[in-house]
C-alpha cells in the first residue's frame, strides 16, 4: 500500500469530480493497481488491469447481506436476485434467461420504433427552438427516450411510463460513493414502489402474455428453468435503472465531447463507440475478492474490494493513440465502457441502438450546434449533466 490515490483522486473536490481525466492520468503513472483510502478498496487505473479485474473469476459481485433475509428492505433483496449481482451458477441461470428474451428480437423490432420516438423528441426540441432559440437536449430527447424504450420493450402502459424516470434517478443514487441518508431513504421507497409496480404488472402478465419483454420474462418465471418471482422483479427493475442511465450519461457526454471536438461525425457505428469511450457514463466497477488474487503486482486478499475505473481504462494512451482527443471515426476501439466478461452489459446492443438512431438523427436535423449552457451531475460514478442546452451555429 506504498501509493494511496485519495490525495490524487480525490471524490470530495468538485474540481476533480467534474474532470477526473488528469487525476486519471495522473494515477496510472504511478501504478496500475494502486489503493484509495477515500474509496477503502484498490483502484485498477489502465486498460489491461482493469479488464483483467472484470474478467478474473476470483473477482466476483458479492452483495454482503446486511441483515437477515427475512428483514431485508427492498434494495438489498433487488440486488441479491439481479444479474448484476450474482456470480455462477445463478449468474449463468438468470443471463440465459435474460440474454433469451433479449435475443428473441426484441431489439431489432424495437428500431423503426425507437426511429418514431426519436422523430417526435425532435419536434419537441424544435418546439422549444423556435420558443428560446435553444433547447435542452437532455430533458427533451436524452432523458425521455430510454425510459420510453424500456418502457415499450417491458410493455409498462402508456399512462403509467411518467413513474419510471423518477424511480430510477432515486435508485440510482445508491451507487454514489457520497451518497446521503435522505438519498438512501428515497431510495428505499423508489425500490419499494417500484417493485410492487413490477410485481402487479407480472400477475396481469402471467393472465393475459403479450409480445412484450416481461410476457418472456413471466413464461421463464413460470417455465421448467424458472426466474423466482423476486429474480424477475429485479431484473425489471435493473433493465429500467441500468438501461436508462447508460443511454441517457452516454448522449450527453458524447454530444458534449463531438460538439467540443468540432470534429465530423462519419459512420454512426463508429461515432457510438468513440461516445461511449471518450467520457464513459459508467466510471467505477466494484469486485470483491473471492480468493487472494494478483492484479497488476498487487495481491487482492479474499474479501477486499478492488474498482475498475473504467473512464481511466477508456483513456489509457497504451492502448488509444492520443486518448484525450475525441476521434469519431477511431478504428480500433477496444473500450470497456460496457464491462467484460460474464457481467459484460446484457443491453449493450440495445443502448448503442439507442445512441446511434438518437444522436444521427438530431444531426441530420441540425448538422451544426453549439453548446450554450451545461450543467453537469455532482456525481462521480455515474457521470453526465443534469441539463445540456444547444443552439444551431450558423
Amino acid at each position: 500500500m506504498s501509493v494511496d490515490l485519495a490525495p490524487i483522486l480525490d471524490l470530495d473536490n468538485p474540481e476533480i469530480v467534474a474532470n477526473p481525466y488528469p487525476a486519471f492520468a495522473e494515477a496510472r503513472r504511478l501504478a496500475p493497481v494502486a489503493w484509495h483510502s477515500g474509496l477503502g478498496l484498490y483502484v485498477a487505473t489502465g486498460h489491461a488491469v482493469s479488464n483483467a479485474v472484470l474478467r478474473d473469476r476470483n473477482l466476483g459481485r458479492i452483495f454482503v447481506e446486511r441483515t437477515p433475509e427475512a428483514e431485508w428492505d427492498t434494495f438489498n433483496w433487488l440486488h441479491a436476485d439481479s444479474i448484476l449481482d450474482s456470480e455462477p451458477p445463478k449468474h449463468t441461470r438468470l443471463r440465459r434467461l435474460i440474454a433469451g428474451a433479449f435475443g428473441r428480437g426484441h431489439v431489432q423490432r424495437l428500431q423503426p420504433r425507437i426511429a418514431e420516438l426519436t422523430g417526435k423528441l425532435l419536434d419537441d426540441c424544435a418546439a422549444e427552438l423556435e420558443q428560446r432559440g435553444r433547447f435542452d437536449v437532455i430533458a427533451h430527447l436524452a432523458e425521455p427516450l430510454p425510459v420510453l424504450v424500456i418502457a415499450e420493450l417491458l410493455g409498462v402502459p402508456d399512462a403509467d411510463r411518467h413513474l419510471l424516470r423518477p424511480w430510477s434517478q432515486a435508485i440510482v443514487r445508491m451507487y454514489e460513493v457520497n451518497r446521503t441518508p435522505q438519498e438512501e431513504a428515497e431510495a428505499q421507497v423508489a425500490c419499494r414502489e417500484f417493485a410492487a409496480y413490477v410485481e402487479a404488472l407480472a400477475a396481469d402478465r402471467a393472465q393475459h402474455l403479450g409480445e412484450d419483454l416481461l410476457s418472456d420474462l413471466v413464461a421463464a418465471r413460470d417455465g421448467t428453468d424458472k426466474l423466482s418471482p423476486r429474480e424477475l422483479v429485479a431484473t425489471a427493475v435493473l433493465l429500467l435503472n441500468a438501461g436508462h442511465e447508460a443511454s441517457v450519461n452516454g448522449f450527453g457526454n458524447g454530444l458534449a465531447s463531438l460538439l467540443a471536438s468540432g470534429a465530423t461525425p462519419g459512420a454512426p457505428d463508429l461515432l457510438v463507440e468513440e461516445v461511449l469511450r471518450h467520457d464513459s457514463p459508467l466510471q467505477l466497477f466494484e469486485r470483491t475478492a473471492t480468493a487472494d488474487t494478483e492484479i497488476g503486482g498487487v495481491t487482492i486478499e479474499k474479501g477486499q474490494k478492488i474498482a475498475a475505473l473504467l473512464g481511466a481504462a477508456n483513456r489509457d494512451p497504451a492502448v488509444f493513440e492520443a486518448p484525450d482527443e475525441f476521434r469519431p471515426d477511431r478504428d480500433p476501439n477496444p473500450h470497456i465502457a460496457f464491462g467484460a466478461g460474464i457481467h459484460f452489459c446484457v443491453g449493450g446492443p440495445l443502448a448503442r441502438l439507442e445512441l446511434a438512431t438518437s444522436v444521427g438523427a438530431l444531426l441530420d436535423r441540425w448538422p451544426a450546434l453549439e453548446v450554450v449552457a451545461a450543467d453537469r451531475r455532482e456525481t462521480f460514478v455515474l457521470r453526465g449533466f443534469h441539463s445540456l442546452e444547444v443552439t444551431p451555429h450558423h
